[in-house]
């Protein structure tokens, strides 16, 4: 991966202008998209599967006007007048009046009719009409909703609307978001000491989030979007899209102030702190889309919304911000002498930076360090026991929004509980007294704890369903409500036991119930994976097994301190005035998504602090050496990272909107104890304590999991490949000590344009000689040239470019001919696959062949209709060379089996005859094994103790 990003790293540098105007396209593509299609968010939650979701489905079909969308209008007379006064009526009426004739509202039920309940409180203050309107909350123009609160400015008396339809779903950002990105900002310049270097992170962060926002608003004309979604994709996008921009611009700036040239610079940076971007940025992603599994379909669009946020960031990262860096060139090298520049050129005399005194205070105390840690998050995370989530409801909308001066006037005189009511459906297919099981079966409703009123019975048109409404003693978040739902529904199955009529509990509080019993449910589940995820990739990466172990217990202490704050300040009501807060239940998929976030950014931070560290360990440094100077050289970029996200998260919690206030404390928070404490001091004392065994890893683990790369070794090597290929000359095929895949041996050798040899090796390694030299097996030491393909980073070009061929096949199809192989792979050559072409071609080949003479005369009389199985070993492979010609490739890879040495110099001469220009070839077999002046495998030492053999011409 880090030489793939080398190259894309290069190329956006070299193509800036090219690369800058295709990320603009797409900015104003993405913008134009969703604004003209004028998507709005909803908060309508569903939860598929469960009994309050089934139940509202079911009134969707069989009693439509009971399932539409409702509005309550409050009427509140300001003075010391009641409603129930003649001219307080009369407003009431009018009211009720300028309501049915708004089209789009079906039925309106004012306080005094008949079929009214509990419409008006007990000291006549309030009184509350209901309007019912044609469609789902989504469907609900805008014109609709201005019509309905526009007949309150008509009337003599105070109207203040409530429903779900009112609900504030607007995408704003406030002068406090602004000024984190201006603190962040700020961050940036002191990090760099330059304008110009800290403005190409905030500027690379702000296009991916216009795209990511474009993009999700135009989605959200075609599916129900909440609006913390873009909210929560704004606030990711940009943390993530600064940081790992910072990464990457870091890491080339300092290798600028060390001499290395602008370009190549750039393509080591994207290479190398770019595969860390991309693993971080991966993981956050696969966690996010991990949300799907929950099953809740808001939450799928939320997590989907947030992870192309993060694909669209970490694009930017190692595209755009290449090529910003190739439109600045050198003005990006630090000057000499200053910060920067001394950062990238340390002396001995240098005073310690602060990471390094930091972390060498650490190693001298790891057990206090670690002890400290562990009681310090322990205790912050105590709150998260006492967690307690629900949907918000109108009592979390702004203060002085019509929607929430109702909630609150509906809630002051009627009960809590009458702000949410809940819907109780029945089916009442099978009763034959309807009227009189409605009436009993409200009085067992009433009976039951919790229950302040209960509506009469309202039977269905078509008689298939009846419903009650049944206002609760508590508010929509209570615990007891929660309670009461489970119990309404124990009760349902005594009704339907004496009545014969099925019950369900529904209606939005019922939902947000469902939703937030799911959730919860899904938090420990969702956890283990999470956390089993951070091992097995660290695994991957760190090839060890205490420092994923340590890390993912780290994740899990900064996750748990997360929600205790966050649990401590929402929920508990602690600082919460500090910080524009209401104390309440949290949001119900807060800890889910706080997981899926964290986990991602917790890895991003340990790979940047704990590659450095491998990275000196594998270099021979003692244990204490590769933390220190590991972390070190991760600490300053790290700690800067670090700060930028906390400032984002941060500013979207004072002002920011309900929904999304929880969540950015929990990240902010989680962010800070996870990179300063967790990552900076709980790390470097349980790796010190670890010594040696912190990079234990055994061997079966070793085989089974892939090498990630992350540190980008691979690349140093490919660098350092291309290095020596450059200084070794224009041979063909140049090798230098290559290692052959499935053995403990290494070939060197160089191979002119035009020039044969062969090559010893034991009959189980022939294959693999040529396999590694082909590209098909990873060599896993050394480097080699063929035909322009370096070994082993570019295996799969030099696959290409080779013709591999075995002339003694173990298996062959006794059906296949001659001319079937030969169409086969003349199909490279456009016109030249007709069978006239084709016998045309063979009967050069046969013309060659008897110029030839010798060994090779036998081939003249091979048809193209013979089949393989029908001719002698010697005809066939004279046969199989001559179709492997076609292909016209350079490098000619032969394993001659066990063909006499006429033979194998036979099919030498034929292809050098039929190829033009003359092709390497490099052969194994027995005839190899003959000859003294063979090539032979050699014992596997150190790459920089051999050069490369040039060895004679050994085939004629």
């Amino acid at each position: 991966m880090a030489t793939l990003l080398y190259r894309l790293g290069r190329f956006a540098y070299r193509r800036a202008a090219l690369v800058i105007t295709v990320w603009v396209i797409a900015l104003a593509a993405a913008l134009g998209v969703g604004l003209s299609l004028g998507g709005q968010t909803d908060e309508s939650f569903s939860i598929p599967g469960t009994e309050s979701q089934e139940a509202l489905d079911q009134l969707d079909q069989l009693f439509p006007e009971a399932a539409g969308t409702t509005v309550q209008a409050v009427v509140a007379p300001e003075d010391d007048s009641l409603v129930t006064d003649a001219d307080i009526r009369g407003e009431i009426d009018a009211l009720m009046a300028d309501l049915e004739s708004i089209p789009g509202v079906e039925t309106v039920l004012g306080p005094f009719d008949e079929f009214a309940s509990n419409q008006v409180s007990d000291d006549e203050s309030v009184a509350i009409v209901q309007a019912s309107l044609e469609g789902t909350s989504q469907s609900i123009s805008t014109e609709t909703l201005d019509a309905i609160t526009a007949t309150a400015d008509a009337r003599d008396v105070r109207v203040e609307f409530a429903g779900q339809v009112f609900q504030n779903t607007t995408v704003g950002i406030t002068v406090i978001e602004v000024i984190g990105v201006l603190v962040a900002g700020a961050v940036l310049v002191v990090t760099f000491g330059s304008l110009l270097a800290a403005g190409m992170p905030l500027a690379a962060a702000l296009i991916g989030i216009g795209i990511s926002l474009g993009g999700i608003l135009g989605v959200a004309a075609f599916v129900p979007v909440s609006s913390s979604a873009p909210l929560l994709a704004l606030m990711i996008g940009l943390a993530v899209g600064i940081d790992y921009s910072l990464f990457i611009l870091s890491r080339h700036r300092t290798q600028l102030a060390r001499g290395e040239r602008p370009l190549e610079s750039a393509g080591i940076a994207v290479g190398t702190a770019g595969s860390a971007v991309v693993f971080a940025g991966v993981t956050v992603i696969i966690a996010l889309l991990g949300l799907l599994v929950v099953g809740v379909p808001f939450l799928s669009v939320m997590g989907i919304g947030a992870a192309v946020a993060v694909t669209v960031a970490m694009l930017a990262a190692t595209t755009l911000l290449p090529a910003f860096m190739g439109l600045a060139g050198d003005r990006l090298v630090p000057r000499e002498g200053s910060r920067a520049w001394k950062r990238a050129h340390p002396t001995s005399s240098s005073r310690p930076t602060m990471g390094r005194r930091w972390v060498r205070g650490v190693m001298r105390r790891p057990i206090l360090s670690t002890v400290g840690v562990v009681l310090v998050l322990g205790t912050i995370s105590i709150p998260a026991f006492s967690l307690d989530l629900n949907l918000p409801d109108g009592g979390k909308e702004p203060e002085g929004s019509t929607q929430r001066i109702a909630y609150d006037l509906i809630a002051d005189s009627f009960g809590p509980g009458t702000a949410g009511p809940l819907l109780v459906t029945l089916d009442i297919t099978q009763s034959t007294d309807i009227m009189g099981d409605l009436e009993g079966i409200r009085d067992d409703l009433e009976a039951v704890d919790g229950v302040a009123s209960v509506s009469p019975g309202i039977p269905s048109p078509g008689l298939e369903l009846a419903i009650f409404r049944v206002a609760p003693t508590t508010a929509p978040d209570a615990q007891e409500t929660k309670a009461l739902v489970a119990e309404l529904r124990e009760t349902g199955q005594l009704i339907e036991e004496e009545y014969g009529t099925p019950l369900a509990v529904t209606g939005v509080t019922a939902v947000g119930i469902d939703i937030s019993t799911r959730l919860t449910g899904a938090l420990v589940p969702f956890g283990i994976i999470v956390v089993g995820l951070s091992i097995v990739l660290l695994m991957a990466v760190f090839r060890s097994v205490l420092v994923p172990v340590k890390a993912a217990l780290g994740f899990l202490l900064t996750v748990g301190s997360a929600i205790g704050v966050t649990v401590a300040v929402f929920q508990w009501g602690w600082g919460a005035e500090l910080l524009h807060a209401e104390p309440g239940p949290i949001l119900s998929f807060m800890p889910i998504i706080l997981m899926a976030v964290l986990f991602g950014l917790a890895m991003d931070y340990e790979v940047f602090l704990v590659s450095g560290m491998r990275e000196e360990h594998v270099h021979g440094a003692t244990p204490r050496e590769a933390i220190e100077e590991g972390f070190t050289t991760g600490a300053r970029v790290v700690t800067a990272a670090a700060l930028i996200m906390f400032f984002v998260f941060a500013a979207f919690v004072p002002e920011g909107a309900g929904l999304i206030k929880p969540i950015a404390l929990g990240l902010a928070v989680g962010i800070a104890v996870d990179a300063f404490v967790v990552r900076m001091l709980l790390g470097p004392a349980l790796m010190t304590l670890f010594g040696r065994a912190g990079w234990w890893f055994p061997r079966f683990l070793d085989r089974l999991l892939p090498d990630l790369d992350v540190e980008g070794a691979r690349l140093r090597h490919h660098r350092d490949t291309v290095q020596w290929a450059a200084g070794a000359g224009d041979a063909e095929v140049v090798a230098d000590r290559l290692e052959i895949a499935g053995t403990e041996k290494t070939l060197s050798l160089r191979v002119e344009s035009g020039q044969g040899i062969l090559v010893d090796a034991a009959p189980a390694e022939r294959g693999l000689v040529l396999a590694t030299l082909a590209g098909y097996l990873a060599a896993p030491s050394g480097r080699a040239r063929i035909a322009g393909a370096l070994l082993p980073s570019e295996a799969g070009t030099a696959s290409e470019r080779v013709s591999l061929l075995e002339l003694e096949p173990h298996r062959l199809d006794p059906s296949v001919t001659v001319r079937e192989l030969a169409t086969e792979h003349r199909a490279s050559h456009p016109g030249r696959t007709g069978q006239r072409e084709i016998e045309r071609w063979w009967r050069g080949v046969a013309a060659t062949a008897r110029r030839l003479g010798g060994a090779a005369a036998p081939l003249a009389s091979v048809e193209l209709d013979d089949t393989l199985v029908s001719l002698s070993p010697e005809r066939r492979a004279l046969a199989l060379v001559a179709l492997a010609t076609a292909h016209r490739a350079t490098v000619h890879l032969i394993d001659a089996g066990g063909l006499a040495r006429a033979t194998v110099d036979a099919v030498d001469a034929l292809i050098v005859a039929l190829s033009e220009p003359h092709p390497a070839r490099i052969v194994t077999g027995d005839a190899a094994s003959e000859d003294a002046a063979a090539l032979a495998l050699e014992p596997l030492a150190p790459v920089d103790a051999h050069d490369a053999r040039t060895p004679e011409a050994l085939l004629s």
